[in-house]
């Protein structure tokens, strides 16, 4: 049984989280196509368990990896500890301040220009404009996009967007920092920037859930990990044990 007061050692507890989500059983073209059949009663859903019945802890200061196939429900999981998306079932408990970075430029405008959606982001959590004015050149510096910072995000590429995410994200001082692949862009020596800063994050006590199919970097930066496969939870130990299961998975 649940308890009514879950230990404040843990930044994250999940007790028995489940996502269902409904889909149409078939493909509808367009949307007036959708509410027609909908309102004529003609539209059949399936539902499916995206995530069922996840239970683990995440201690304070702690560096957590998360590790599955596409598909294994990671990036949904990712959603409800941000509080994105609400579970069907269980109970999430979260402690301190969290900064998700879930997809690469989430939350940016593609035609307002860098700077202003730092600045946009920075209101996301909880920041003044004036407080963030004070953070812009810190972050502009770190992203190594001063060139570009003044164009709109629609004309920056993919990496680029990944770069300003990662500053804008990282410069909150969050208690609890989320990355969603976000190292699988950019090149090598922004990869170690950001891996650096990682490193000061978790020295400096904050806790950081981390999700990356690299198996390599789950097992030099995490203490523990946890293995999703199709929304179950398979495995939840020390990271190198939990890192050798999933490569062991992906060769069976």
């Amino acid at each position: 049984m649940e308890s009514l007061h879950p230990n404040p050692e843990y930044a994250i507890t999940l007790s028995g989280v489940s996502v269902k989500y409904r889909a149409p059983n078939e493909r509808v073209g367009t949307l007036k196509e959708y509410v027609i059949r909908r309102l004529q009663g003609r539209i059949k859903h399936a539902s499916f368990w995206a995530l069922r019945d996840i239970t683990f802890d995440v201690n304070r200061g702690e560096v957590f990896g998360l590790i599955g196939h596409n598909g294994a429900g990671k990036s949904t999981l990712l959603k409800v500890i941000a509080r994105v998306l609400r579970p069907s079932e269980g109970r999430v408990v979260i402690r301190g301040l969290v900064a998700p970075l879930l997809e690469l430029g989430a939350g940016f405008h593609p035609e307002l220009s860098g700077r202003e959606n730092v600045i946009l982001n920075g209101a996301m959590f909880g920041f003044s404009r004036l407080e963030m004015e004070d953070k812009v050149e810190r972050i502009i510096e770190f992203s190594e996009l001063r060139d570009f910072i003044d164009a709109p995000m629609r004309t920056y590429s993919s990496g680029m967007w990944a770069r300003l995410g990662f500053a804008v994200a990282t410069d909150v001082n969050p208690s609890i920092l989320i990355l969603d692949e976000v190292l699988a862009v950019g090149d090598e020596a922004f990869q170690r920037k950001c891996i650096a800063r990682i490193e000061e994050f978790r020295e400096d006590g904050a806790t950081i859930l981390l999700v990356t199919h690299n198996t390599t970097l789950v097992e030099q930066m995490c203490q523990r990990a946890a293995l999703l496969d199709h929304g179950h939870l398979r495995m939840v130990g020390e990271a190198g044990q939990v890192a050798a299961a999933y490569r062991q998975s992906q060769t069976a």
